[in-house]
């Protein structure tokens, strides 16, 4: 059975999801959910995902939502196929894990709330950019001593915990926050590397912007 995607493009962690699967090399059909008519919020969508947020996941008879669960699934599941996105050691693992965690409970937070700035869905003066550019830069500091020592943040290959970072940079990147990742050389290289791969720039490709 085909694998199926609902979210609609534009959306970060749809975009997520996508880069997942394109890196495993896994044929999906993207069905878009128009957020605008609320169908995120009919009894319909909701029997995919109970919190009526994108994505839903769709292989066969296994239906999961929350982007960083479906990654993990795809990247076991077709672990014979395209990228190897998991560390099969169990201490590489449990390094990568840690990363993981990094960008879902630090990255995260902080630049999703700058992009939520730049899309002026709160109102952000300059007290709130500045404190949030600090928390992020913060994180970005612990990165770039990291990547001296390793090509990603996991290790020497591409893993799942670069790969959840990538929709947020691309937005940033688009922004004047670029210039807390150009300032760290290390850093700089990571970003051109990841958004650089074939897969992300296929996801990009789905973009009408």
């Amino acid at each position: 059975m085909t694998v199926k995607v609902y979210g609609f493009v534009g959306s970060n962690a749809t975009y997520r999801v996508l880069a997942s699967l394109y890196e495993k090399n896994v044929d999906f059909e993207l069905v878009t959910v128009n957020m605008a008519a609320w169908e995120h919020k009919r009894p319909r969508f909701l029997a995919r995902n109970p919190f009526g947020q994108v994505p839903a996941f769709e292989d066969g008879d296994v239906s999961l939502f929350e982007s960083r669960a479906i990654t993990q699934y795809v990247a076991r599941k077709y672990a014979g196929k395209g990228t190897e996105l998991i560390m099969k050691d169990p201490i590489q693992m449990a390094i990568q894990t840690v990363w993981m965690e990094v960008e879902n409970q630090k990255f995260d937070r902080a630049s999703w709330k700058l992009m939520e700035i730049a899309m002026h869905r709160v109102r952000g003066g300059p007290e709130l950019v500045a404190e949030y550019e600090k928390k992020l830069s913060d994180v970005l500091d612990v990165y770039e001593a990291r990547l001296t020592e390793n090509k990603y943040l996991a290790g020497d290959s591409f893993t799942l915990a670069d790969l959840h970072h990538l929709p947020n940079i691309n937005f940033l990147m688009e922004t004047r926050v670029r210039r807390l990742f150009e300032a760290l050389p290390h850093v700089r290289a990571w970003v051109a590397d990841i958004t650089s791969r074939p897969a992300w720039v296929k996801v990009m490709s789905l973009s009408p912007w």
